[in-house]
């Protein structure tokens, strides 16, 4: 997931940055998304929300689970649910290491990000992480914290 500034296909639609902080992230992955027509058209005037979503290995497929993407205004008739279950696409060799490490070493699969890739295609970026513990939330607020405070400092001088 390269950042091009001159690439005009790039585009973030929604972002879970309580993740990072209540999740420690060990490995992330992409994934396509299978969508309806009038969802990408509502993605593209970005009305998405990810934050209370989470993606589960159900069966042999990838499923995301309690997204929100907002109904679109033009498709009356024939638009989609809000926040209906939407299959994730990845490679068997990706599904299988997703599922033994929920499975086994009990971690769990946020979404961390969904965007517009340089082709246009939106794109899922899935972390498989591990729940943090309330002093593990308490050190990384106290980093953050202090690396803000030294960044002053270093700026002042």
């Amino acid at each position: 997931m390269a950042k091009d500034s001159d690439n005009k296909n790039y585009k973030v639609i929604a972002e879970n940055r309580r993740a990072r902080f209540d999740y420690a992230i060990e490995d992330d992955i992409e994934v396509g998304i299978m969508l309806q027509g009038s969802e990408v058209k509502s993605l593209r005037v970005n009305s998405a929300n990810i934050a209370e979503s989470y993606a589960a290995v159900e069966s042999g497929e990838l499923w995301l689970v309690n997204s929100y993407i907002a109904p679109y205004a033009q498709a009356k008739t024939w638009g989609h649910e809000e926040r209906r279950r939407r299959k994730l696409l990845a490679s068997k060799r990706e599904l299988s290491r997703m599922w033994s490490a929920t499975q086994r070493e009990g971690m769990t699969l946020v979404p961390i990000v969904m965007y517009f890739n340089h082709k246009g295609l939106v794109k899922l970026k899935i972390g498989i992480a591990k729940g943090k513990k309330l002093a593990d939330k308490r050190e990384t607020s106290a980093k953050r914290d202090w690396d803000r405070q030294k960044a002053r400092l270093l700026k002042q001088n």
